[in-house]
C-alpha cells in the first residue's frame, strides 16, 4: 500500500507534464455538425466560373444563396453527412469564431469534378482563423490559414488572402519547400519569395473513397495539421498582413471549401484546449 501511495503523485505529475489526466479524463466535444442540417453554418458562393476558371460575370452568388444546392445533406448507411458538389467555388463557414481548440472531422472524396478541376486532383480545404470579408480570395473565401484537403496533398499549408505563418522547412528545388521539424524556420506569405504554399511531410491520406480523419490543433499562434493520426506540419506565428503591417491571426471562423470536386464531410466537432499535445511537438 505504501508503494502504491507513493506512485500516485508521480503518475499525476507525469499526466500534468504530458497534457492529460489519467484519472477522470473527460472530453468536452461540441458538435459543429448536428447530424441533421447546416444549422450554425453560413454558405457563401463566389462568381460562376467558366471551364478555365475565369469568372463569367464577376458577381458572387453570395451569402446563404445556393440555387444549385452545392451544399446539402446526404444519407449514407443511415447516417446524415454533408455533401459538397464542388460545382461552384465557395464554402460553408461557422457563424461563431473559435480560438485555442482541437477540431476533428472526417472527409472522403466523391466522384464528380468540375471546370478547371475536372479530371484533376480532387480539391477542397479546411480554412481556419477565418476573418474579414467573404470572397477575399478568388471571390470565394475569407482570409484564413488553409489546412489543404487535396488528393495526395492533404496537410499542406496555404495562406489565404493575407494569411501567413512561419514553418520549419527543407528547400527541395525552386519554390518547393517541404516541412521538416529540423528544418529552417521560413515565412510563407503571398509577398514572400517562398510564396504562400508549403508542402507537408509524408502522406497520411487513405485511398480515394475511404473516410479520413483530420485533426487540427490551434493554441496561441501555433497550429498543427494531422491526417489520420500523422503529423503533416506545424505552423508557428500565425498572422496576417494589412498595408505592410503584420498582426496576429489566432482566432476566427472555420470554413470548409467547395473547390471543383465532390466531397463528403461528417462528425465535425471541436473542443477547447489550454495547451498543445506534447506528443506532437516534442
Amino acid at each position: 500500500m505504501k508503494s502504491t501511495a507513493k506512485l500516485i503523485p508521480a503518475l499525476l505529475l507525469c499526466a500534468i507534464v504530458f497534457g492529460f489526466t489519467t484519472i477522470g479524463k473527460k472530453d468536452h466535444w461540441k458538435q459543429l455538425f448536428n447530424g441533421k442540417d447546416l444549422t450554425g453554418w453560413d454558405t457563401y458562393i463566389g462568381p460562376d466560373l467558366d471551364d478555365n476558371g475565369k469568372p463569367i460575370t464577376g458577381q458572387p452568388i453570395g451569402l446563404n444563396n445556393d440555387p444549385r444546392h452545392v451544399f446539402s445533406i446526404a444519407k449514407e448507411n443511415g447516417e446524415n453527412i454533408i455533401h459538397i458538389s464542388g460545382q461552384n467555388w465557395g464554402a460553408i463557414s461557422t457563424k461563431k469564431e473559435y480560438e485555442n481548440y482541437h477540431l476533428q472531422l472526417q472527409f472522403k472524396w466523391g466522384a464528380l469534378s468540375w471546370g478547371q478541376k475536372k479530371d484533376k486532383k480532387k480539391d477542397s480545404g479546411l480554412l481556419y482563423h477565418s476573418v474579414g470579408k467573404y470572397g477575399a480570395d478568388y471571390g470565394a473565401w475569407m482570409r484564413s490559414q488553409e489546412f489543404q484537403i487535396e488528393e495526395g496533398n492533404c496537410g499542406d499549408y496555404w495562406g489565404v488572402a493575407g494569411g501567413m505563418a512561419d514553418v520549419p522547412v527543407i528547400k527541395k528545388s525552386g519554390t518547393d519547400y517541404i516541412y521538416s521539424p529540423h528544418g529552417t524556420l521560413t515565412t510563407f506569405s503571398a509577398d514572400s519569395k517562398q510564396g504562400r504554399h508549403c508542402t507537408k511531410d509524408g502522406d497520411g491520406e487513405n485511398p480515394t473513397g475511404q473516410w479520413n480523419t483530420l485533426d487540427l490543433y490551434c493554441h496561441g499562434d501555433t497550429s498543427i495539421h494531422i491526417v489520420n493520426g500523422k503529423v503533416m506540419m506545424i505552423l508557428y506565428h500565425n498572422r496576417q498582413m494589412d498595408n505592410r503591417q503584420e498582426s496576429p491571426l489566432t482566432k476566427g471562423k472555420i470554413q470548409i471549401q467547395s473547390e471543383g470536386a465532390e466531397v463528403y464531410y461528417r462528425q465535425i466537432k471541436i473542443q477547447s484546449i489550454d495547451r498543445l499535445p506534447v506528443e506532437f511537438i516534442k
